[in-house]
């Protein structure tokens, strides 16, 4: 029987799980539904947002009080959501990783169909099933770009959520990739 899932102030105080790495070969891009699957477990933490939040700064109040060390909790907030930004933009990092890598490996096979359709050293037969396969290259290569937009909106909620919570963070100025992606999303509003 599996074991029953914390819940309540027990699933607040667990530490939350790093995300699992994991490794994407080509493989994984030619398979648009893992790769699928794969996009909406690294984007659990942003749909979790808020609770993430709260568990978040309740573990930094839970470590200062057992610390003692006398800061406000205004730096308490100002530490729980640098820690907490470092963790999101890892995250947003790690997928956009993902889909450049994939968007590179269904270009790099097109771009092989391409130059075998172009040598003509292959009959009727064999270059109808290469147009197919290219076809079918294309419709992955436009779902793997559908999820640079969904990436985007997924941003915007969460960057909502954070600063409603954490109104007065600024991403670090040695944080580039974050303060772009910061900007990005603050100019869409």
């Amino acid at each position: 029987m599996p074991a029953k899932p914390d819940l309540g102030s027990a699933a607040l105080q667990r530490p939350s799980s790093p995300p699992q790495v994991v490794h994407v070969s080509a493989s994984t891009c030619q398979n648009l539904s893992l790769f699928k699957d794969l996009m909406k477990e690294y984007r659990r933490l942003d749909d979790t947002i808020n609770m993430r939040l709260n568990r978040n700064l309740a573990a930094f109040r839970d470590r200062d009080r057992l610390g003692s060390s006398g800061k406000s909790v205004a730096s308490l907030q100002d530490e729980s959501c640098a820690y907490f930004w470092r963790e999101l933009v890892a995250s947003w990092k790690g997928r956009a990783e993902i889909i450049d890598y994939c968007v590179q490996v269904v270009d790099q096979t097109m771009a092989q169909k391409r130059a075998a359709l172009e040598a003509q050293e292959t009959g009727p037969d064999a270059e109808r099933k290469i147009q197919a396969a290219l076809f079918g290259d294309q419709v992955k290569l436009n779902q793997i770009h559908n999820e640079l937009a969904v990436e985007k909106i997924v941003r915007r909620r969460s960057l909502e959520a954070f600063t409603s919570r954490c109104r007065y963070f600024q991403p670090p100025m040695s944080d580039v990739e974050g303060r772009e992606w910061w900007e990005d999303t603050e100019s869409r509003r």
